[in-house]
């Protein structure tokens, strides 16, 4: 099986949203949770999603749900205090529903610029190495400040990558790097990747376009609306 497990547990203060979290604004009356969910749900090889919510919002989330017929939803649950406790959580929930074999992507909710193309290769990645990281390449320079605020060097960018997401393993070995985790309180891991890489696993890259966006800050927001609204006009005058 091919889960997504998708967070949408952040309150947003970034995006200075004071009314919904960053996941619940709407670009053209859909939020921008149900654009990411709607690239899983139509994609055929994802066969079951998860969705880590702020717990307060749950009844909101599971409306949204209904409404926009996202229907390969078997869970939503409340996520932690921290990222690491809301990825627990998630792999938890994955590993009471799912065998250990499935093939887990774990994807973050304000990340709605994901494509087909890109989900069909990480799976694909996992299923023949065990894991896949999504990256884009870097196309700006990269420097290495010192103390005292100088360039203290200049990094090969021919050799650089953005991690993004999703960042996909099979469950069971996900699942048990979290778990030691947990135990050895590591609990400040920025992200899967850095937990697996940490526990000894080979991490698999798969390059993703660079409009494969994390929705953080309100000129996120636009630049998500512009590349949007970009599509929508290409189909009109194809």
């Amino acid at each position: 099986m091919n889960i997504a497990v998708i967070f949408a547990g952040g309150t947003g203060q970034r995006m200075n949203s004071k009314s919904k979290p960053k996941q619940f604004l709407e670009l053209h009356k859909k939020p921008i949770l149900i654009y990411t969910l709607e690239q899983f749900e139509n994609h055929p090889e994802i066969d079951k999603i998860i969705i880590i919510c702020l717990e307060s919002w749950i009844p909101y989330c599971n409306e949204l749900l209904n409404k926009f017929y996202i229907n390969k939803v078997d869970a939503v649950i409340p996520g932690g205090n921290t990222g690491f406790e809301s990825r627990f959580s998630g792999l938890k929930k994955a590993k009471e529903l799912y065998p250990r074999d499935s093939v887990i992507l774990m994807h973050d909710g304000v990340r709605p610029l994901i494509d087909e193309i890109t989900i069909s290769n990480v799976i694909s990645c996992v299923k023949r190495n065990g894991s896949a990281i999504t990256v884009a390449p870097v196309v700006e320079t990269i420097t290495i400040k010192s103390e005292d605020d100088k360039v203290e060097s200049i990094v090969d960018r021919s050799k650089c990558q953005l991690a993004k997401a999703p960042q996909c393993f099979f469950l069971g070995e996900l699942y048990d790097a979290h778990e030691k985790g947990y135990k050895e309180g590591l609990l400040d891991s920025i992200d899967s990747a850095s937990l697996m890489r940490h526990y000894g696993h080979t991490l698999y890259t798969v390059e993703c376009g660079s409009e494969n966006i994390k929705i953080t800050t309100p000129t996120d927001f636009y630049i998500f609306r512009a590349i949007l609204d970009a599509r929508e006009n290409s189909q009109v005058f194809e």
